[in-house]
C-alpha cells in the first residue's frame, strides 16, 4: 500500500494506492463467485453480522463494550433522493488502521485473523483452566472468511464509503471515527469523520448506486432479499419504512422494521422446537401448504460441523420429472444463505428432499466449482444420503400409511438410487415396494421372500407399460399355476434396478419374460413336453421360415398354459416396453429380434399342426402364422407392422366362424385378406 502524503496523520485526508489491483478483484468477484448482482447484500450483512458476534464474544469479559450501546442489530437505510443504500451495525467497528487493512488489502480477511487470536487465546487459557477453558466463546459463528465479500458492493455502487467507530471499554471520550471512500479503481482515501460521524458504536457501509441499481432502494425488493438471503441470521435486520399515508413526513424519529426472523431455527435443539415451528418452517421454505410426512434434524461433530434439517414431502412437485429440476436442499454457511440448488449435496435419486445444510466449515463465498470438488461437501453429501435413508426405514418401520404416501409420489425417483448407488443399493432394496400377483396394495421384498412358498428359488417379476396390461400377460401362466407370486413392474427405471439388484436376501431376481426362464418340472410333465415338441417339430419348421424376418429363433413354451404363444427376451436385449420408451424419447434403437414361443398343447396350435400335416403348403396356414406373430406383439403392448392387413385378416377368420355357427360350409364366402 502507497500513500500520496509524506506525512499521513490522523486529522488529514490520505489517498492511498490499494495493495492489489482492483480490477481483477472485480472480475474474481463478477465472474467466480457471484451468480447474481443481489448477493452483495447478503454480502455486506454477513460483514454486519460477523462485527456483532465479535462484539458480542469480546463483550464476554469486556462487558463495558455495550455500555453506551447495548443493543446488537444491522439497520438497512435506503435513501431515494441521495440514491444511496446504507447498511448500518451496531458491532465491533474498526479503527483508521484497521479500516486500512481490511478493505485496503484485498482478500485480507480480519474474521480469519479473529478466528485465529480466538484459538490462541482459547490454547493459553486451556494450558492454565483444563476444561473449564474455552466455553465463553464457542457458540461464537463467524462469516466472511473469504475476505473479498465487501467488494461485492462495486456490483451495484459506483463508489462506496465506509464510515466506522471502534468499540472502546474506556470511559470517557469515544474513540475517533473515520471514512474510508473509492470509487473502485486504483485508490480509496482515509479521512477523519467528523462531518459523516457515525451516531455511535459499528460501521455503516453507504452505497452510491449505480443509476441502473437504484431499484435496491425499493423497500419490498430489500425485504424478499433478506427474507431469500438473510432471514435466519441471528441478529435483528431492521429496515427504515417511508412514512405511511396520513403520517407527517417531517421531524419525526426514523421508524425501523424488522424484517428478518433473527434465528436460525435449524441451529437450535430439537427439544426447543415444537411440531408446529417445524412444520411452519417447512411450509416457509417450501411454499408447501400441507405439513410434512416427515423429517430429521440433526448436528454432525468431529472432523467437520454442519447442522442439518430435512423435510419428506407429501405430494410430488409438478416438474419432479423434469430434465433440470431444481434439487430441494439450501446451503448456508453460519447462518447465512449461500444456495437454493446445492445439488452437490443431494444425489438425483433423492431430489424431492427438502431442507437447508448450515456448514461450519465451508467458506462463504463458496463456488460451484468448489463444492464440486470439496471433500467437506462430500463427506456432508454422505451424511445427507444417511440421515435421509434413516429416516426413511423409521417411516416405514413405524408409519406405514405415511410410508405409502411417500413411495406413490417418489418411489420412481428413490428406487434408482439401486442402479446410480451401488453403496446404497442395499439399504434402498428393502424400503422398495411394488404391485403383485399376490392381490391389492404393495407388497416388499421381503414380504415377498416371505411368502415363497417350498420350492421357489427366485423372485419372479414382469416388465411393462402398465399394471393392467401385466395382470394378463401369458408369461404369468406357469408360474401362477404354481402359486408363485409375480412381482408388477411398470417404471422405466424398474429395467435398471433389477440389473443393478440382481438379488435380494440371496434371492435371484428373476423375469418371468426372459427367454432364459428356467421352472422346474416333474418327470411326467419333462415326458409330456417332448411329446409335444415332437407333434408340433415340422410346424415349429414352418414358422420360423415365414417369421425369419421378424424373430431369431421360435421354439416350444414351459411356461405357457392358456395361451397359444408369446415373445420373449434373449439374453442381452431390453424388455419391448423400455425399448418402446427410448424410442419415445427420440432414441434411435435397432429394432430387435426376440424369441416366440409356441404352447404345443393349446388347441390352436394342435389344429394348425393338423391343417399343416394334411397340407404342408396350404397358403392359410402362413397367414395364421404371422397372425399368431401380431396377437404376440399386441399381448405385450408393441406395435404391430401392418395393422389394416391384421383387421382384413382377422375379418376374415370371424367371418368364416359366423357362416360355420349359421350352418353355412367353411369358406362359402372369400372374405377380403384371403391372400
Amino acid at each position: 500500500m502507497t500513500s500520496d502524503t509524506t506525512t499521513p496523520g490522523t486529522t488529514t485526508r490520505e489517498t492511498h494506492r490499494f495493495q492489489a489491483e482492483v480490477h481483477q478483484v472485480l472480475h474474481l468477484v463478477i465472474h467466480s463467485l457471484y451468480s447474481h448482482k443481489e448477493i452483495f447484500l447478503r454480502e455486506l450483512i454477513s460483514n454486519a453480522s460477523d462485527a456483532l458476534d465479535k462484539l458480542r464474544f469480546r463483550a464476554i469479559t469486556e462487558p463495558d463494550l455495550l455500555r453506551d450501546e447495548p443493543t446488537l442489530e444491522i439497520r438497512l437505510v435506503p435513501d431515494r433522493e441521495r440514491g444511496t443504500l446504507t447498511i448500518e451495525d451496531t458491532g465491533i467497528g474498526m479503527s483508521r488502521e484497521e479500516l486500512a487493512e481490511n478493505l485496503g488489502t484485498i482478500a485480507h480477511s480480519g474474521s480469519r485473523a479473529f478466528l485465529e487470536a480466538v484459538a490462541r487465546a482459547r490454547q493459553e487459557s486451556a494450558a492454565g483452566q483444563g476444561d473449564k477453558a474455552g466455553k465463553p466463546g464457542d457458540d461464537v459463528n463467524l462469516i466472511g472468511q473469504f475476505g473479498v465479500g465487501f467488494y461485492s458492493a462495486y456490483l451495484v455502487a459506483d463508489r462506496v464509503e465506509v464510515v466506522s467507530r471502534p468499540a472502546s471499554a474506556a470511559a470517557g471520550e469515544a474513540p475517533q471515527a473515520y471514512a474510508w471512500t473509492s470509487d473502485g479503481k486504483d485508490s480509496y482515501t482515509l479521512e477523519p469523520a467528523d462531518g459523516l460521524a457515525h451516531p455511535g458504536r459499528g460501521t455503516s457501509v453507504i452505497l452510491h448506486l449505480k443509476e441502473s441499481e437504484k431499484h435496491f432502494l425499493d423497500e419490498w425488493e430489500l425485504r424478499d432479499l433478506v427474507k431469500r438471503y438473510s432471514d435466519y441470521v441471528s441478529h435483528p435486520i431492521k429496515l427504515k419504512v417511508a412514512p405511511k399515508a396520513g403520517e407527517p413526513t417531517a421531524d419525526v424519529t426514523p421508524k425501523f422494521e424488522t424484517i428478518n426472523q433473527a434465528s436460525a431455527l435449524w441451529r437450535r435443539a430439537r427439544t426447543e422446537i415444537t411440531d408446529e415451528q417445524y412444520n411452519e418452517f417447512y411450509q416457509h421454505l417450501t411454499h408447501d401448504w400441507e405439513k410434512p410426512l416427515g423429517r430429521t434434524h440433526f448436528r454432525v461433530e468431529g472432523t467437520q460441523e454442519f447442522v442439518g434439517l430435512l423435510f419428506l414431502p407429501r405430494h410430488a412437485p409438478w416438474d419432479l420429472n423434469f430434465e433440470r429440476k431444481r434439487r430441494g436442499v439450501r446451503l448456508f454457511v453460519r447462518r447465512v444463505f449461500v444456495m437454493d440448488d446445492c445439488e452437490e449435496l443431494l444425489p438425483e435419486w433423492l431430489r424431492f428432499v427438502r431442507g437447508v445444510i448450515d456448514s461450519d466449515d465451508l467458506p462463504l463465498n463458496v463456488s460451484r466449482e468448489l463444492l464440486q470438488d470439496s471433500s467437506i461437501v462430500r463427506g456432508i453429501r454422505k451424511q445427507v444420503i444417511k440421515k435421509t435413508l434413516d429416516l426413511l426405514e423409521e417411516t416405514a418401520r413405524e408409519r406405514a400409511e405415511d410410508y405409502l404416501t411417500f413411495w406413490k409420489a417418489f418411489g420412481a425417483v428413490f428406487k434408482a438410487g439401486v442402479h446410480f448407488d451401488a453403496d446404497q443399493k442395499s439399504r434402498i432394496a428393502p424400503l422398495l415396494l411394488y404391485r403383485s400377483t399376490h392381490g391389492e396394495g404393495y407388497t416388499s421384498l421381503k414380504d415377498y421372500v416371505a411368502r415363497m412358498p417350498s420350492g421357489q428359488e427366485a423372485i419372479y417379476y414382469v416388465f411393462g407399460d402398465s399394471e393392467a396390461v401385466l395382470a394378463g400377460s401369458p408369461h404369468l401362466e406357469a408360474l401362477r399355476k404354481r402359486g408363485y407370486e409375480v412381482l408388477y413392474m411398470t417404471d422405466p427405471v424398474d429395467e435398471w434396478v433389477t440389473e443393478s439388484l440382481n438379488e435380494f436376501e440371496g434371492k435371484k431376481l428373476v423375469s418371468a419374460m426372459r427367454a432364459d426362464l428356467k421352472l422346474e418340472a416333474t418327470e411326467e410333465e419333462k415326458k409330456a413336453r417332448e411329446a409335444d415338441r415332437g407333434a408340433v417339430g415340422p410346424l415349429l419348421e414352418r414358422m420360423r421360415s415365414v417369421l425369419q424376418e421378424h424373430v431369431q429363433e421360435v421354439r416350444a413354451s414351459d411356461r405357457l398354459v392358456d395361451s397359444p404363444c408369446c415373445l420373449v427376451v434373449p439374453e442381452g436385449a431390453h424388455h419391448a416396453a423400455f425399448d418402446r420408451l427410448l424410442r419415445s424419447h427420440g432414441h434411435t434403437i435397432p429394432q430387435p429380434k426376440r424369441i416366440l414361443e409356441v404352447n404345443p398343447s393349446h388347441p390352436l396350435i394342435v389344429s394348425l399342426q393338423t391343417i399343416f400335416s394334411r397340407d404342408a403348403n396350404a397358403p392359410r396356414v402362413g397367414e395364421w402364422i404371422e397372425m399368431l406373430y401380431d396377437q404376440a406383439l399386441l399381448t405385450e403392448g408393441s406395435p404391430i407392422t401392418d395393422p389394416h392387413r391384421f383387421a382384413r385378416r382377422v375379418t376374415s377368420l370371424l367371418s368364416e366362424a359366423a357362416q360355420v355357427a349359421a350352418g353355412a360350409p367353411a369358406g362359402a364366402t372369400n372374405a377380403p385378406g384371403n391372400s
